[in-house]
């Protein structure tokens, strides 16, 4: 990470020349402009910058759509202003001479905060955490495939017959790693000097599906650093002529591809999860019972916020250790929410969202569901030991995006957590995403009826 002075001297020294000033959209995709490093210290690390606000309406495709009441033809889709926030400032160290920082959207206009912009969804539940006297530390697990082809190549044969790296399953394999290691190894030392620091990497349970693990933060820098990570691993496997991706489910006969959420409040430095009170094996406090019971009952009013596309819910297959089934248990990777730890590092893991998340919004969600628990005192169901995706009794997750989306639309708890304009916005948002796919003709709709209907 960069101080203001620290980057001041690396201009100096001719070490920078560019700063990359980006915010998410809602898919989570960093977005924004190149500056050259002396106007950014000129006038963009005071001023900001501005960007087009049709931004936070686009598809995936970065066509305007229509039905937005924040930006649209009849608005002229005009302006927002991107706020550098200097605590993110760093150096990118797979690009030459670079530096990076996140930015806060606000209204051109009124210069507050614009509501729907993921990184304020986050802000705005921090705030409600810091009315509590409490903080959050969090980590997001994120797995991906790395592929031998290009991203190029992938597209040029319409991403079919695709090349993963790796031949066997290889979760945990070290032999299979080392094959990826010069992929692997890199990556780990640009997160390292690009401020998020790495603990470990391993295979996944995928053919060339692996995994880095970055070290918890507090919720929101750990946000931040989930971005950069994507950013640094595609941009790396870009320049190697290699491709990676973190769709939740990459191949409808291999493992899907997750985000588990680690979570645990503090308050006076000590972490508040930790108590005398008996859940089966875990000892917790009444912070930890109620927020585990808050972030478990809520999955239906947020689930578009975990698992956010289409694909995302083909990930969501019994056996397949994705869960599929709203309960918790303790160290129990069949479970939607797996207890770990005990003492100071009491946590709770969120299974549920995929690689696909905007990790803003799957943070905000977790958080909202989780205060919620804690203010109304709600209970968790009891503990389940065992497999729990034989457990057929037990509620599961929604099965397509457009039920999530409409349990989300019509859910009290989201409208007065969120608010109107934040559910509205989102609840297009998805639902464009299901009417693209339900209008597309797919490769099994030609596999299956060609000639056989």
């Amino acid at each position: 990470m960069l101080t203001l002075e620290g980057f001041k001297q690396l201009v100096k020294d001719d070490m920078l020349e560019t700063v990359v000033v980006a915010f998410t959209d809602h898919y989570g995709r960093m977005m924004g402009k190149r500056v050259d490093a002396e106007y950014f210290l000129d006038s963009v690390c005071d001023s900001g910058t501005h960007g087009c606000n049709y931004l936070l309406t686009t598809d995936i495709t970065m066509e305007p759509v229509p039905g937005y009441d924040y930006a649209n033809w009849e608005l002229g889709y005009g302006d927002f202003h991107m706020v550098p926030d200097m605590a993110t400032l760093r150096i990118a160290s797979w690009l030459e001479k670079t530096a990076m920082v996140m930015c806060d959207l606000h209204n051109d206009k009124t210069h507050e905060p614009e509501s729907i912009a993921p990184r304020s969804i986050l802000k705005k539940q921090l705030q409600e955490l810091q009315s509590n006297e409490l903080s959050c530390f969090a980590a997001s697990e994120l797995e991906y495939y790395l592929l031998e082809n290009s991203y190029k190549q992938a597209f040029e044969q319409n991403y079919q017959n695709l090349k993963p790296a790796g031949y066997y399953l290889e979760d945990y394999h070290i032999l299979q790693g080392t094959r990826n290691e010069k992929f692997t190894s890199a990556v780990r030392r640009h997160l390292k000097y690009s401020g998020v620091p790495v603990e470990t990497s391993k295979g996944e349970w995928g053919l060339g599906q692996h995994e880095v693990n970055v070290r918890y933060s507090e919720v929101l820098p750990m946000a931040d650093n989930h971005i950069v990570y994507k950013q640094c691993l595609k941009e790396v496997a870009d320049s190697m002529g290699l491709s990676v991706t973190f769709m939740a489910k990459f191949a409808t006969d291999q493992a899907g591809s997750s985000s588990h959420i680690h979570m645990s409040l503090w308050k006076d430095g000590k972490n508040a999860f930790v108590g005398n009170e008996k859940f089966g094996p875990v000892e917790g406090s009444d912070i930890f019972r109620w927020f585990l019971g808050g972030w478990i009952k809520h999955v239906p009013d947020v689930m578009p916020f975990y698992a956010p596309t289409i694909n995302s819910y083909k990930r969501f297959v019994d056996g397949s250790w994705a869960p599929t089934r709203l309960a918790w248990s303790y160290d129990n990777r069949t479970a939607g929410f797996r207890v770990v730890g005990k003492g100071a590092s009491l946590r709770i893991e969120c299974r549920i969202p995929g690689a696909d998340c905007n990790p803003y919004l799957a943070f905000a969600a977790s958080l909202a569901s989780g205060l919620d628990g804690i203010k109304n005192k709600i209970e968790p169901p009891e503990i389940f030991e065992g497999d729990i995706y034989a457990a057929a009794h037990l509620p599961r997750v929604p099965y397509t995006l457009a039920e999530a989306t409409a349990m989300f639309e019509n859910s009290e708890f989201a409208r007065n957590t969120f608010g109107k304009e934040v559910i509205e916005h989102y609840s297009h948002f998805f639902k464009t995403e299901q009417r693209a796919y339900d209008k597309s003709v797919t490769d099994w709709e030609r596999r299956r009826y060609f000639e056989q209907i």
